[in-house]
């Protein structure tokens, strides 16, 4: 089989600054003139291939396309795919890309999505490979806080809850430590802190500033983006391990009111008890729009792919 080269979206780095500024504008332009991109891929197909449970990123897929005129096509869970009969990720992938014309891809594994452009002819993204990379979900980090904020750059950020196993995270400091004067504050228990390798490999090798604390409440005054993460459940072998630390952070309205005014609170979502729902109501509290962002830059992402100008 001759495979065609194609664009993928594996990695967030896959990405250069100009194409993400690209990708922004666009999105920003879906949003001012939708009507505008409600054809732009009809007749194109988005397979998703989600071998791991998703409630937002599936469904924001699904909408993206549906919202360019396109069709979807997929599985939600590994349980209801032919993985089930002993059928490899190779030839799943190598079969559903002569249905569809793109795929967005979900797998526990980490790497699984590299291995899948191996055996597919057409664009792949990854949507979350295990605790490993996010990058659709760090675009819409991105865009909004490009949106709230104004900037990408000169911003202290503070990433607080499970950094040892959030991909969303890695993705994040990855795609940030790209930009001029960006300052992190790393938040966790002990357990959870960032690994060693994105500490040496991104932010010591870009010289980028940063702080390890388990206290939120020293720093949450010097924040312009407050990055909350839940622990995550299905990432630990040990249930008690989990108990101890699911709720070593929960922001709440007490602890904002030492915060700036202007403070950006993003959340990846599902939120567990992490964010009291008081915040909800709280002029700071983003993680929503963000979510609603993420259909927008992932339309954007879609026209790149497919090269639909």
């Amino acid at each position: 089989m001759v495979k065609r080269k194609t664009k993928n979206l594996i990695d967030i780095n896959d990405l250069s600054i100009k194409e993400i500024d690209d990708l922004i504008k666009v999105a920003n332009d879906i949003i001012t003139n939708k009507e505008k991109y409600s054809k732009k891929c009809d007749g194109k197909i988005l397979a998703t291939l989600f071998f791991e449970s998703s409630t937002r990123t599936r469904l924001s897929f699904e909408s993206a396309m549906l919202r360019l005129g396109g069709n979807v096509l997929g599985f939600s869970e590994a349980s209801s795919s032919s993985t089930t009969k002993g059928e490899s990720l190779a030839d799943t992938v190598t079969v559903v890309s002569g249905y569809s014309d793109i795929i967005a891809m979900r797998h526990p594994k980490e790497g699984a999505p590299v291995v899948a452009t191996r055996n597919c002819s057409v664009p792949i993204i990854n949507a979350g490979d295990g605790g490993h990379n996010h990058p659709t979900q760090t675009l819409t980090d991105l865009f909004t806080i490009s949106r709230e904020k104004g900037r990408l750059d000169n911003l202290t950020i503070g990433l607080c809850g499970d950094l040892k196993f959030g991909r969303t995270v890695h993705s994040l400091i990855t795609a940030m430590s790209r930009y001029k004067n960006i300052k992190f504050i790393l938040i966790s228990p002990n357990e959870l802190k960032l690994p060693e390798y994105i500490k040496k490999d991104v932010l010591d090798k870009n010289n980028i500033s940063y702080i390890e604390t388990n206290d939120i409440e020293e720093y949450l005054k010097n924040l312009d983006i407050l990055y909350m993460t839940r622990v995550q459940k299905e990432r630990f072998f040990n249930e008690a391990d989990y108990i101890r630390l699911k709720d070593y952070y929960i922001l709440n309205e007490e602890k904002l009111k030492k915060a700036k005014k202007d403070l950006c609170i993003l959340h990846p979502l599902p939120r567990v008890n992490e964010i009291a729902i008081e915040v909800d109501n709280d002029k700071r509290a983003c993680y929503f729009k963000q979510a609603r962002y993420g259909v927008y830059i992932r339309m954007a992402l879609i026209l790149k792919l497919l090269e639909v100008k």
